[in-house]
């Protein structure tokens, strides 16, 4: 695994040049992310025991900083440098019919759930849409407790006046893991609906984002009731 014992056209950055990036696999371009190994492995060494800890390239994608560093050879500055370089990825994988095509319930959460899943804290996020309900933007509006987001109609509105968006979508986590809505989440969503008929900016939905799945309260019904 000694990279210098390696013929030159089989080292990771010379396949890259040669050969391009789909030509060379997924423990061969975080060797060259991490660019240097340790005293007891090589960089290919340090790459292959990532794979292998990690299981996917998704679950690679998501780890936090700080489960990086839990593999040996992983200081902070490599840790950081491996999630930038995976957040870019992340965010460049966020579906392109988002800005042409119709956001709904499915869509907004491929946006937002990279920002929003596994979260300790309860963080809320706006989907701003035009006319046509296709994507605006997206923007992070508050960041609550353990327990609950607090929350002002002024803070979900703001984003859509200043970027003049017809509609949007709410969108927050819960910390435990379970997208389940509580009694909070419904009183919420009433007090928005009735400030979104002032505003004249339309609430489509509002996802509850869970460790591995949503809930979207269009799509279950309770907006229907809230009319």
């Amino acid at each position: 695994m000694n990279l210098r014992k390696l013929p030159a056209q089989e080292r990771p950055r010379e396949r890259l040049v040669h050969l391009g990036p789909e030509a060379l696999s997924l423990a061969e371009l975080l060797a060259i992310l991490l660019t240097t190994g340790t005293k007891d492995k090589s960089v290919l060494e340090l790459a292959h025991e990532m794979v292998v800890r990690f299981g996917s390239l998704q679950h690679l994608l998501e780890a936090s900083i700080e489960e990086l560093m839990e593999v040996k050879g992983i200081g902070p500055a490599k840790a950081i440098q491996l999630k930038a370089a995976f957040g870019i990825a992340l965010k460049t994988s966020q579906k392109s019919f988002a800005l042409k095509d119709p956001i709904h319930a499915r869509e907004a959460y491929e946006l937002v759930r990279h920002d929003l899943a596994d979260q300790k804290q309860e963080m809320l996020m706006v989907v701003l849409k035009d006319v046509k309900g296709r994507l605006i933007g997206l923007e992070k509006v508050s960041v609550g407790t353990l327990s609950d987001v607090l929350v002002h109609p002024r803070e979900i509105f703001f984003p859509a006046v200043r970027h003049k968006a017809s509609s949007l979508i709410l969108a927050h986590n819960h910390p435990s893991g379970d997208p389940t809505p509580s009694s909070a989440d419904l009183e919420l969503t009433k007090h928005l609906i009735r400030s979104s008929r002032i505003m004249g900016i339309h609430l489509d939905d509002h996802l509850i984002i869970g460790s591995s799945s949503f809930v979207s309260l269009r799509e279950s019904g309770y907006l229907g009731h809230m009319g």
